[in-house]
């Protein structure tokens, strides 16, 4: 299976923002741009759904991923949420996935959390800015490739001096206590 990569995620970047700023252009004219933006959104999550789990190495569990997420999507569609709600509960999805497929440790999920969160307030901050949707697509998609460079597996260092860790010190003690056992069991 092949890796995701920072590059890769630039490229999906600009493809992202280039298709759905032509989306929304072209089907404006017949579709309310509240629904369209909602459908654009969903449609993005899902297609970025689909390429983490195909660039991930674990194997278990994607259908009951896609269905799952097809059930919270088809709830989240019905209470019809405002757009900002909306959008996070699709970016929410994202950080499950990626916390659930390329993450082994709950520090390196954390830390993907607050890559989401910084973001999503870039997104926010360049469309209230621009109103472009391919600069606030490419920007948020921008800062979702880094998630590459947060490592599976974030844990604290742990010293010898206190706890006997290694496996030869274990031998050690064990073979101590034997002679002690045996030495207290003969008779003297």
């Amino acid at each position: 299976m092949k890796q995701a990569t920072f590059f890769e995620g630039v490229f999906i970047a600009l493809i992202v923002g280039f298709i759905s700023s032509v989306l929304l252009f072209t089907l404006s004219s017949f579709f309310p741009t509240n629904i369209l933006i909602r459908f654009l959104i969903s449609g993005i999550s899902f297609a970025y759904l689909l390429y983490l789990l195909t660039r991930s190495n674990e194997r278990v569990g994607r259908v009951s991923v896609v269905t799952i997420w097809f059930i919270s999507m088809t709830t989240l569609w019905f209470s019809w949420p405002p757009i900002t709600l909306f959008i996070l509960g699709h970016l929410l999805s994202i950080w499950l996935v990626r916390s659930l497929y390329f993450y082994s440790s709950l520090i390196s999920s954390f830390a993907d959390l607050a890559l989401n969160s910084i973001s999503v307030v870039i997104a926010f901050v360049v469309a209230s800015h621009t109103n472009s949707v391919f600069l606030t697509l490419w920007c948020f998609f921008l800062i979702q490739a880094l998630f590459v460079m947060i490592p599976r597996s974030i844990q604290k260092s742990t010293s010898n001096t206190s706890t006997p860790f290694n496996n030869d010190d274990f031998q050690h003690s064990y073979r101590a206590a034997e002679a002690a056992v045996r030495q207290l069991s003969t008779p003297q």
